[in-house]
């Protein structure tokens, strides 16, 4: 397992950085709202020589999310099936599964319980 944390300037978002076995791993604190959308589409862009891309978003500590985060999520997973990468979220909060299944991102992308299930499924 490789550390590399990045943590955001923002007072309401912060994301941390690692890979596992290959896989970029992003923890989110706080909330995904529009002044941070720019943070988590950052975070979210792959360096080119990342092919295919392997993502897991650990929403485990959001506590917040708007439409702007699930259209980052969405734009996300689109680059990322468009190079045979993927996305996964995992470890949402009940408030935040809600947002996902009504808005349908649960039915596009990979949503796990925890982190551990998210990496290994």
């Amino acid at each position: 397992m490789t550390d590399t944390h990045r943590n955001t300037p923002s007072s309401s978002l912060s994301i941390d950085q690692s890979t596992v076995n290959g896989i970029q791993v992003l923890t989110l604190h706080g909330e995904i709202d529009q002044p941070v959308a720019h943070l988590l589409d950052k975070a979210l862009s792959c360096p080119a020589s990342t092919t295919p891309p392997r993502i897991v978003a650990d929403l485990s500590d959001v506590t917040f999310m708007d439409s702007s985060g699930i259209n980052i999520f969405i734009s996300a997973h689109h680059r990322a099936s468009n190079t045979q990468g993927w996305l996964r979220i995992a470890g949402a909060q009940q408030a935040i599964q809600r947002i996902l299944h009504i808005v349908g991102v649960d039915q596009i992308i990979e949503c796990h319980p925890t982190l551990e299930e998210a990496l290994h499924d």
